[in-house]
């Protein structure tokens, strides 16, 4: 993405500082150029669950990718920020926000996106949020997860330093609640019919990061 099209996104936002969080998220996180290589050629819907201020919809939207987006998340501080982005934008009748709790999804079908939301929640709700998305897929839908995995690693240690800044800013409430391995996503995805590829996405970071993709055996 270019430097203009960030400048973009980032004046639709309200405060300088989130302004330049945007601008440096688009220039160096790789999940969004990630996303849009693996939806770009099935359009359909996209439920992004833990949207945020909803970057990722501005990021589809610059990049051409035009879909209807439902974005999810239970921080009302975000959503509010996310939609007077999109009414900036004149995007309304193409991206939508709600303020919503990960065991309360609406009816959809479509491609599914978690985007860092898995860890903060406990073992049993990632579980049961990994099932509820699966239902939302549509038959050519892809379930895109990036997250952090439990590893031995400097990595995954520098992640939860991270992390534990990132609730002492108040920015994430709660924080970390429990970082699941490869095989606690892969397992359960497997027995719900998916074939599901696991790779690093980590770009220039330091963190432990990495895709999940659960596409439907055909």
């Amino acid at each position: 993405m270019s430097r203009a099209a960030r400048d973009a996104i980032a004046g639709l936002y309200d405060h300088r500082l989130q302004r330049g969080y945007i601008r440096w998220k688009l220039s160096a996180d790789p999940v969004y150029p990630a996303t849009a290589a693996i939806i770009a050629n099935q359009p359909m819907p996209l439920l992004d669950i833990g949207c945020g201020i909803g970057l990722l919809a501005q990021y589809l939207h610059a990049r051409g990718i035009a879909q209807r987006y439902l974005g999810l998340d239970h921080d009302e501080r975000k959503i509010s920020a996310g939609n007077r982005a999109v009414q900036r934008a004149g995007l309304d009748a193409r991206m939508t926000m709600h303020h919503a709790d990960v065991s309360d999804l609406p009816t959809f079908q479509g491609h599914v996106a978690l985007l860092d939301v898995l860890h903060y929640l406990p073992a049993d709700r990632q579980h049961a949020l990994l099932q509820a998305s699966v239902r939302h897929l549509a038959p050519e839908g892809c379930l895109i997860i990036r997250n952090v995995l439990r590893e031995p690693n400097w990595r995954f240690h520098a992640t939860r330093m991270e992390e534990f800044f990132l609730q002492a800013s108040g920015w994430i409430p709660g924080g970390a609640q429990h970082y699941p391995s490869a095989d606690e996503l892969r397992t359960p995805l497997q027995h719900a019919g998916l074939e599901v590829d696991i790779r690093s996405l980590r770009g220039n970071t330091p963190y432990n990061s990495y895709l999940v993709v659960g596409r439907r055996r055909r």
